[in-house]
């Protein structure tokens, strides 16, 4: 990507704002980051708030961890996310978050990858569940980050949930859809079960998305 450093700055800043609007940020919990110059991150700093960020709420680092740019710490994340740009570099930015719902299905070891509904089989084919790893550890970037290669979105065991896209507002809107979709699948679950899309429906279903 060829923006500024103050352009990503400002969509990591409306988004984290737009994500808190939608009580999909509690707290200080989850962190965004952006591409930037090719070989490099900006990510949220260590202990910021997604939906109160500041112009100086952010590090720069390079794609193996190291801050390159101002004295911020960075979110303990960090590698996950250099991890997801270094397999995906269709990528540009990355979304971890603690949303109530997709971390209600983290914490329960459920994974979303029954098909329910065809939009979220259009968009996701499914939703996998990484196992536990301890925050900010490598075990949980090596746990989380097999899925990388096939999935754009994964829940984290006991944790939360990531999502990269091209644009910051693709993978917002993903984030959005998988959490009205978590919230659907538990709904589904209180009024005795989904009816599930047959084997045919899936296919048909992925059949379009590849024509898109």
């Amino acid at each position: 990507m060829n923006k500024t450093i103050a352009e990503l700055k400002k969509e990591i800043i409306e988004y984290g704002r737009l994500a808190e609007q939608k009580n999909l940020t509690p707290g200080v919990s989850g962190n965004i980051s952006a591409r930037y110059d090719d070989d490099k991150i900006i990510i949220t700093s260590s202990g910021s708030a997604n939906g109160y960020l500041e112009e100086d709420d952010f590090a720069i680092i390079d794609m193996n961890g190291n801050i390159v740019e101002g004295d911020k710490k960075p979110s303990s994340e960090k590698l996950l996310h250099c991890e997801f740009y270094k397999k995906r570099p269709d990528v540009n930015y990355i979304i971890h978050m603690h949303s109530p719902y997709l971390s209600s299905f983290a914490s329960a070891g459920i994974a979303l990858d029954e098909p329910i509904m065809a939009e979220n089989v259009f968009y996701f084919g499914q939703i996998p569940l990484a196992e536990y790893g301890m925050p900010s550890s490598y075990d949980l970037v090596e746990k989380t980050s097999k899925f990388f290669d096939e999935y754009n979105a994964v829940l984290m065991a006991n944790h939360g949930f990531i999502v990269g896209d091209k644009t910051i507002k693709d993978a917002f809107l993903k984030l959005a859809l998988a959490e009205s979709y978590a919230q659907v699948v538990l709904n589904t679950k209180i009024l005795g079960g989904a009816k599930l899309l047959n084997d045919g429906q899936v296919k048909e279903i992925l059949k379009l998305r590849q024509k898109l």
